[in-house]
């Protein structure tokens, strides 16, 4: 099993900043792609940005030049700085990381979901 354990969300004022961790941790041989997700009230989980085991990232219009993914291979996380936060920005955060785990007797791929983070803008 691979667990995630998300961390740094919470309430900032509009043009604030955050940064969104991510740790994973379990039967893990490698990781390959991680990534970030939000979903607002009401609406479908969307991609926020994405970081190859390469460093190679791709981060939705919506969040371009605010926003940056990165990624310590060493400590298996992946993390979110977010700037010049907007209200719109409103949401749950996902993190989601796929690689390949082992067990006794399998070997295979796994995807993984954390457990959410709130990211609230007001003032």
């Amino acid at each position: 099993q691979v667990q995630l354990v998300e961390s740094g969300g919470g309430l900032v004022q509009p043009g604030g900043s955050l940064r969104l961790s991510c740790a994973a941790s379990g039967r893990i041989v490698s990781i390959t792609d991680m990534a970030w997700y939000f979903q607002a009230p009401g609406k479908q989980r969307q991609s926020v940005a994405t970081i190859s085991s390469g460093g190679t990232t791709n981060v939705a219009d919506s969040v371009k030049g605010r926003f940056t993914i990165s990624r310590d291979n060493d400590k298996k996380t992946v993390y979110l700085q977010m700037n010049s936060l907007k209200p719109e920005d409103t949401a749950v955060y996902f993190c989601n990381v796929k690689g390949l785990t082992e067990r006794i007797g399998f070997r295979g791929p796994f995807e993984a979901w954390g457990q959410g983070t709130q990211v609230t803008v007001s003032s």
